[in-house]
C-alpha cells in the first residue's frame, strides 16, 4: 500500500480500503470484556407523572480538574472499548469547565467526549483527544461510532490525531494547533465530518478518501484524495474539483447546530442553538452562541432499558428526552408529537426495535431536534426505522425546521437485522445534518438476504437539505429523492459488496440501482460533492450502469460527481445517467463529472 505524500499533495488515491476483507485481520485481536449495564429504569406507577431531571446514570463519567487519576479512568474505558465494535458498552465522558493538563483521551467505540461549558474555550485540555487504528493494524476504515464536542485542545506535539471513519463527528472543537486525520503510518482511512469548529493550524487528511467540513475555520488544508467538501468554512481551499477534488461553497444555505449538554453554575442545561442562514464560520467565535437554554428538569432523563411506553409517557407529559448511554429496546415507536421537542442521546444511546416496529416517529410539527443516537435494526423486518413526518405530510417548516443530527442507523453487524427502508423524511424543510445509514458489510448477521435492507434514505418532503449524507450498502437504492427543492452538500456511498451476481442487482433494463436516485417527477434539486464507490467482491464481473440517476429538468443541477471502482471489483459504465466515462481496470481512479447537466 502506498504511503501518501506529506508535502500537501496527493498524487493518487491510496489502495482500496475494504472493510470486509480487512475485517479478518482484526478478528484475531483480543476482545475486551464488556460492561454490565445498569438495570432497566423503572417506570412510574400507572397514572403517576414521570419526573424531569435527575442523575445522568452509570455510563456518564463526569470529571472536574480536581478529579484524581483522570488519565487512569480514561485508559480503563478505552481498553474496554477499543476493539468492542459491536459490543454493548456505551460511555459519555464529560469535562466540567476548567483546565486539564497532560491528558491523552483515546476514544474507542461508542465513546463520546465533551466539555460542559457554553463555549469550547471554557474547557481546556492541554493534551490530546486521540483516535488511532492500532487495534486494526493501522487501518482506520472501521473507526466508527465515537465523537468529540465542545473542547479546546492544545496538543502535546502541536497536532491532534483524529483518524476516523463514518459516524464520528468532531463538533464545536477548538484545536490550538493542527489536526491529523490519518492513522499512525498513514494507513487507509474513510471519514468524516467536522462542524462548528476552529482548527488554528492546518488540517492534514493524508489518506482520508473523503471528508465534509461545515461552518468552521481552518488554518489550512493540506491535500485531497477523492472528495473533500467545504461549506461555510473560513480558510477552506478554493473550488478546484476534480484536480484537486475540492468542492467549496462559501456558505451553508441553512444550518442549526446540534443541541448540547452544559453546566450553568451547578445546574445541567441543554443548549439549543438557533437556525442560521447563509452561515459561515463558528457559532461561538465572537461570543456566547445564540439560542435557547432548557433546564434539565424539562427532560426525562432515560436510563438504559427504559421501554417505549415509558418514553412515550414522558413525551406525552411535555418532557423532552435525554437518552443516557445504553441500550433501549422498543416494542412500538417512540412518538414525538409536540413541536420543538428535543430528543438528545449521550454516548451513542441505542434504540433497537423489537417485533418489526419502527423505532421513532415524528409528527408533522415544527422544530423537533433529533440528535446523538443510534438505531440498530432488530431481527424481525421493520418497514421503516425512523420516520420524520407521517406519509403525506404537507405543512411548511422553513422558519423552524426539524433537524436530524448525528443520528445513525445500522442494519446487521451486531446481529441479524432487517428493514425495508431505514430513514424516511416526509416533513418539508427537514435538515439532515450528518448521518451514516449503513447496511453492515461485516460483523454478525451479515449476508445478501440475512440483513436484507432494500432502501437507505427516502426523501418525500419538499425543501429538505442534507449536509453530510453517508449511506452505504443497500440491496437496491441507497438514496431515493421524491421531494421538490431538495439539496445535498456532500454524499458518500458504497454499493453493497455482497451482491451474488449481476441478476441480483438488475433493475429492469438498468444494470444496478443508482446510489442516489432523483425521481422523474422532480423538477428542482441541487447537489454538491457526491461520490459512489463499488466493490463487488463476491462477483467482480458485476457492472453498475451508473452511480447517479436524475431527470433531465432545468431545475435539477448536480456538481462535482464521482464514481470509483475499488481495485477493479466491479465497474461503473457511467457516472450519472449515460454521462461520464466508465471506470476500468484495477487502478482505483475516479471517473468524474463536474456539472450535470
Amino acid at each position: 500500500m502506498p504511503t501518501p505524500p506529506t508535502n500537501g499533495t496527493a498524487t493518487s488515491a491510496p489502495g482500496p480500503s475494504r472493510r470486509r476483507i480487512l475485517a479478518a485481520m482484526a478478528a484475531a485481536l483480543p476482545v475486551a470484556s464488556l460492561p454490565v449495564l445498569s438495570s432497566p429504569a423503572s417506570a412510574a406507577p400507572a397514572g403517576a407523572a414521570l419526573p424531569g431531571g435527575g442523575d445522568l446514570g452509570p455510563n456518564v463519567v463526569v470529571f472536574d480538574p480536581s478529579t484524581p487519576n483522570i488519565q487512569g479512568r480514561l485508559d480503563e474505558i478505552f481498553q474496554q472499548q477499543e476493539t468492542a465494535q459491536f459490543g454493548i458498552g456505551r460511555y459519555a465522558l464529560l469535562f466540567k469547565p476548567g483546565t486539564y493538563n497532560g491528558l491523552n483521551a483515546q476514544l474507542g467505540f461508542y465513546t463520546s467526549i465533551a466539555g460542559l461549558g457554553l463555549s469550547p474555550d471554557d474547557t481546556a485540555i492541554n493534551g490530546d483527544v486521540t483516535v488511532d487504528a492500532g487495534w486494526f493494524n493501522g487501518n482506520a476504515t472501521q473507526n466508527f461510532w465515537r465523537s468529540a464536542e465542545n473542547l479546546a485542545l492544545t496538543p502535546v506535539s502541536g497536532t491532534n490525531r483524529w483518524a476516523v471513519a463514518q459516524a464520528a463527528p468532531f463538533r464545536r472543537m477548538h484545536v490550538k494547533g493542527g489536526l491529523n486525520l490519518a492513522p499512525d503510518g498513514y494507513g487507509w482511512a474513510s471519514g468524516g465530518y467536522i462542524a462548528d469548529s476552529r482548527i488554528d493550524g492546518a488540517v492534514a487528511p493524508y489518506s482520508q478518501q473523503q471528508w465534509y467540513t461545515r461552518d468552521s475555520s481552518v488554518g489550512g488544508w493540506n491535500n485531497a484524495v477523492w472528495n473533500m467538501v467545504f461549506s461555510g468554512v473560513e480558510g477552506a481551499p478554493a473550488q478546484t474539483f476534480p484536480d484537486p477534488p475540492y468542492t467549496t461553497l462559501d456558505t451553508t444555505p441553512v444550518s442549526r447546530e446540534k443541541p448540547f449538554l452544559y453546566l450553568d453554575g451547578a445546574d445541567y442545561k441543554v443548549f439549543v442553538p438557533e437556525k442560521r442562514t447563509n452561515a459561515r464560520g463558528t457559532t461561538w467565535g465572537s461570543g456566547t452562541p445564540r439560542g435557547e437554554s432548557l433546564p434539565l428538569d424539562r427532560f426525562y432523563v432515560a436510563k438504559p432499558g427504559a421501554d417505549a411506553a415509558t418514553l412515550n409517557a414522558a413525551l406525552d407529559q411535555g418532557l423532552h428526552l435525554l437518552l443516557t448511554p445504553g441500550i433501549y429496546h422498543v416494542d412500538r415507536p417512540v412518538e414525538v408529537k409536540r413541536a420543538n421537542t428535543v430528543v438528545l442521546g449521550l454516548g451513542y444511546a441505542t434504540l433497537i426495535p423489537d417485533g418489526g416496529a419502527t423505532a421513532l416517529k415524528v409528527a408533522d410539527v415544527d422544530g423537533v431536534r433529533l440528535a446523538g443516537f443510534l438505531i440498530d435494526a432488530g431481527p424481525v423486518n421493520s418497514g421503516t426505522l425512523l420516520e420524520v413526518g407521517p406519509e403525506g405530510a404537507s405543512q411548511g417548516h422553513a422558519g423552524n425546521p426539524t433537524t436530524v443530527q448525528d443520528v445513525f442507523i445500522r442494519i446487521g453487524g451486531a446481529g441479524p437485522g432487517k428493514a425495508t427502508t431505514s430513514m424516511v423524511i416526509n416533513s418539508n424543510d427537514t435538515i439532515i445534518d450528518h448521518t451514516w445509514v449503513w447496511r453492515a458489510d461485516h460483523g454478525d448477521g451479515v449476508g445478501w438476504d440475512t440483513n436484507r435492507a432494500d432502501y437507505g434514505v427516502r426523501v418525500n418532503g419538499d425543501g429538505v437539505l442534507a449536509t453530510g449524507l453517508f449511506v452505504e450498502h443497500f440491496n437496491k437504492y441507497d438514496v431515493q429523492w421524491y421531494g421538490q427543492g431538495g439539496r445535498t452538500i456532500f454524499f458518500q456511498n458504497e454499493k453493497a459488496y455482497d451482491a451474488p451476481n449481476q441478476a441480483a442487482i438488475q433493475n429492469g433494463d438498468t444494470k444496478g440501482f443508482a446510489a442516489y436516485y432523483i425521481a422523474d417527477t422532480v423538477t428542482s434539486h441541487e447537489g454538491w460533492g457526491l461520490g459512489s464507490y463499488c466493490f463487488y467482491n463476491v462477483d467482480p464481473t458485476i457492472v453498475q450502469g451508473h452511480g447517479f440517476k436524475a431527470p433531465d429538468a432545468q431545475g435539477v443541477k448536480l456538481h462535482d460527481l464521482l464514481v470509483v471502482s475499488l481495485g477493479g471489483k466491479g465497474q461503473y459504465e457511467h457516472v450519472i445517467n449515460g454521462i461520464g466515462a466508465p471506470t476500468s481496470g484495477t487502478t482505483t481512479v475516479p471517473s468524474t463529472v463536474v456539472s450535470y447537466p
